[in-house]
């Protein structure tokens, strides 16, 4: 199955059809009188339905088992046509499409089983998605506008001893979103330097600089005592989105002390050094983040 490891849990929610056309009128008549043989076609093919959206990992190979937290299956009936709409949400890291395209084709199938000892010339017909919500797909990632700015704190990497993975993999993940990468660059983890280079890359209107390095417990990791005192807003919640979304893959997570908030329009996040802790934490937080920017001026300091 495709790895879905890096995707948070959300709302996701889908509304799939499938049309069961029969060839005569007294056929609709037998179904909405409970005159059918094998007896009541509409909730007999509902109950299959709702056997079939929470087996839907058990039917196809690559679809990933999850939650199913809500299940409606509506017939609406014109002339020769019955239109089943099956709609299922879960809170969870990946969509329920097949899970609704399922339900509603399983539910077609048995209206068939149902009604072709009286109606031969039965057909089921379009089977599709018509609607699907929540998830990254979802949420606005126009960031094409925002200026943003890469800053890695770290001795041994300023000083040639190692590589630096974390900024570029930051660095890689914001090219994505199609940003204007205005400065990458390697610091030692220094407060003096640290604050030089927000306040430069403040007045320089970048509108958002993500650090990494320095956020650990080491009394050398001084990123966050760089940082607080330049913030007119703390925001607290971006830390705990990173801390808890870290926590869910490493327990070390608990010791990093990741800082986000605004020093005037700018917003300033400061993420851990590691490889993994960098990548992590930008996949917890974007693109959803962006939404931050289109609301920016209830933080300032001012406001």
């Amino acid at each position: 199955m495709v790895n879905i490891t890096h995707k948070s849990n959300t709302l996701r929610k889908a509304i799939a059809q499938a049309i069961v056309k029969v060839s005569n009128a007294a056929t609709i008549g037998a179904i909405r009188e409970r005159k059918v043989p094998k007896g009541d076609v509409l909730e007999m093919a509902k109950t299959a339905g709702l056997f079939a959206a929470k087996r839907t990992s058990d039917m196809i190979p690559d679809c990933h088992p999850l939650p199913i937290e809500y299940t409606s299956i509506q017939y609406e009936i014109q002339d020769l046509e019955i239109k089943i709409l099956a709609e299922i949400h879960t809170i969870y890291k990946t969509g329920v499409e097949v899970e609704a395209m399922h339900t509603a084709s399983v539910v077609a199938l048995t209206m068939y089983d149902m009604l072709k000892p009286i109606d031969k010339n039965i057909e089921i017909q379009q089977i599709k998605l018509l609607e699907k919500k929540g998830g990254k797909s979802n949420q606005t990632t126009d960031a094409s506008s925002l200026k943003i700015a890469v800053i890695v704190c770290s001795d041994s990497i300023s000083k040639g001893e190692k590589e630096d993975r974390s900024g570029k993999i930051i660095v890689e993940k914001m090219q994505a979103y199609q940003v204007q990468m205005h400065d990458y660059i390697i610091i030692p983890d220094d407060i003096e330097q640290i604050q030089n280079h927000i306040k430069n890359y403040a007045s320089a209107s970048c509108d958002l600089i993500i650090i990494t390095g320095g956020t650990g417990v080491s009394p050398k990791d001084l990123t966050p005592e760089a940082v607080r005192p330049l913030l007119d807003k703390e925001i607290p919640g971006i830390s705990e989105v990173i801390r808890n979304y870290g926590q869910q893959r490493t327990p070390y997570s608990m010791l990093s002390r990741s800082i986000a908030g605004f020093m005037g329009e700018t917003l300033i996040l400061a993420l851990p050094g590691s490889t993994s802790g960098a990548s992590e934490s930008i996949d917890a937080v974007f693109p959803a983040l962006f939404h931050l920017f289109k609301v920016r001026n209830y933080f300032r300091h001012d406001d």
